[in-house]
């Protein structure tokens, strides 16, 4: 490998933010872009009363209610450093999206409402987080609004998490009285001024921990003894420091701020920049570990998206580049398709903006047009490779609906649509054996799931459908070969469904109808639906 593309690998920084709704993840997404100099002025994220939206919030959905559903890629420079930041969904009915978009990063930042502490979507992502050993940093959002004890919330991360910690700042109050951070590296204190409201770059105004006098005068007699006392306990009390432990997940280097105002992002960005690490090893599934040094290209598919761009009905599959350096017109390798391709129509993202790029390098993310060759999970490489990434979890969904078609003069747009937005990955779609596509069951694993299908079917393809919610909860994956739900003894509630695949499935209305199947049926092999795509 040339020293050229050795540097351009080692410069690389590609992490995912997560957080629970509303935690202000979105909104730090769009400081970091604005400190990079992707974006000129930042705006507060807004529903859909609101003028102005976050960079990475593309879809129309998106934008009415004041949510993400989709994950976002951007890309952009800072300091030396090539940043790819993969912003995702926060909303517990789109975590399908961002437990694959995880396996895509190498760090995970964990955004926490510093009032409302850990939520049920943040512990749900921080253990996949743990499963895969990631770094993981913590940011603590919103300390100018009234929040908890901040010695509360480290406590809460460390037992809930398992996970230790470290406050690389330390809050100087809150809400109203929020005057600043104290800086542990640099024995300094920050001060808070909100005199543009968070649109441009805050400029700090540092004062060394030991000026007493200028302390008194900048944040109070009060705070400052008060902000002694606090850092004693910090000092006295915490963990040590150690860079190995972040890296492999055990330690989690703990930062306070308020995005909103700009306040802590700078800091934050930089000590973030210096302590994650360049593009992690990946591994195939013979166990062994693809080092992004390594000659020869790769990558894996994780995520795909039909029309980013109504306007040219476009499908765009996401690939992270795990080794080596892509070249834009040369052939690679689809271990799955079997083939030789050239990857059409390579683009570099920044959320909705696209550019076509001569070449990327391991740890970047690169969009490619797809005319419906790829799946999630799929890896791509050198010539006359053979290796494959391990696959990537799909989870089972948990609610059921019959879709019909209402009108059969659109029966091909229904038929499209259904086929390409599960291809996505992020829902379900299910068969009737032995007939056609107009009246299909679709399996998710949150209701807003279905408000989407609903939303993207008209907007994109035109196309209203009838649905009926079903009672059904569990599916099982049925592994006899040449099976007829005829020839079983079966619950009478129980659906008999296949898969795009045609592999036969049954989805059954709670966990005593999959006990009576078997029981009733020795020789009926059921599974769970869990497992690895890109391994088949």
């Amino acid at each position: 490998m040339d020293q050229r593309t050795k540097d351009q690998i080692q410069r690389r920084r590609t992490f995912a933010i997560i957080s629970h709704p509303d935690a202000g993840k979105t909104t730090l997404t769009e400081k970091f872009l604005l400190y990079g100099g992707a974006i000129q002025s930042a705006g507060s994220v807004k529903g859909k009363h609101g003028d102005k939206h976050a960079t990475s919030d593309w879809m129309e959905l998106e934008k009415q209610r004041g949510i993400s559903i989709t994950s976002s890629v951007m890309q952009f420079e800072y300091e030396g450093y090539c940043i790819n930041i993969l912003d995702t969904p926060g909303h517990q009915d789109f975590s399908e999206d961002t437990y694959r978009t995880l396996m895509a990063a190498d760090s995970a930042v964990m955004v926490i409402d510093a009032a409302k502490g850990i939520e049920p979507q943040t512990r749900k992502l921080f253990q996949v987080c743990a499963m895969r050993g990631i770094p993981i940093f913590t940011f603590i959002n919103k300390m100018d609004r009234e929040a908890r004890d901040p010695f509360d919330l480290l406590d809460q991360l460390e037992s809930e998490f398992g996970i230790a910690t470290y406050p690389m700042n330390w809050p100087i109050s809150c809400g109203a009285t929020f005057q600043g951070i104290y800086d542990r590296s640099s024995r300094q204190v920050l001060t808070y001024t909100n005199y543009h409201g968070g649109r441009d770059k805050l400029e700090s105004i540092r004062i060394p921990i030991e000026d007493t006098e200028a302390l008194d005068e900048a944040i109070s007699q009060r705070l400052r003894e008060e902000l002694l006392e606090q850092v004693e306990l910090v000092e006295g009390a915490g963990d040590e420091f150690d860079p190995e432990r972040v890296h492999h997940g055990k330690l989690s280097p703990v930062f306070f701020g308020s995005a909103l105002h700009n306040f802590g992002v700078e800091q934050f960005l930089e000590s973030f920049l210096k302590l994650t690490t360049s593009p992690l090893p990946r591994t195939i599934d013979d166990g062994s570990a693809v080092d992004p040094f390594d000659d020869g290209f790769s990558a894996f598919v994780f995520k795909i998206q039909a029309n980013m761009n109504k306007a040219h009905r476009d499908r765009i599959s996401f690939m992270r580049i795990c080794s080596g350096r892509f070249e834009r017109g040369r052939e690679y390798y689809h271990v799955q398709g079997g083939k030789s391709l050239r990857l059409s129509q390579p683009q570099q993202l920044m959320a909705q903006e696209r550019d076509i790029i001569d070449e990327a390098f391991a740890g970047d993310i690169i969009g490619v047009f797809d005319p419906g060759i790829f799946s999630i999970g799929d890896t791509v490489c050198e010539n006359g490779k053979q290796l494959r990434f391990a696959g990537i979890p799909t989870f089972a969904p948990e609610h059921f609906a019959v879709i019909e078609q209402v009108d059969s003069m659109k029966r091909k747009q229904f038929s499209k649509g259904m086929t390409e937005i599960a291809q996505e990955g992020a829902i379900q779609i299910f068969f009737y054996p032995n007939s056609g596509m107009e009246r299909v069951i679709v399996g998710v694993i949150g209701m807003l799931q279905f408000d989407v299908l609903k939303f993207r079917m008209q907007s994109e393809y035109g196309v209203g459908y009838l649905r009926q919610d079903l009672p059904h909860e569990l599916i099982r994956r049925v592994q006899n070969p040449d099976f007829d739900a005829n020839n079983f003894n079966l619950t009478s509630d129980t659906k008999w469904v296949q898969d795009v695949r045609g592999g036969n499935l049954l989805i059954f209305n709670g966990s005593w109808a999959v006990r009576w199947a078997e029981e009733k049926n020795p020789e009926l092999k059921l599974t769970e639906f869990h497992q690895d795509i890109g391994q088949v």
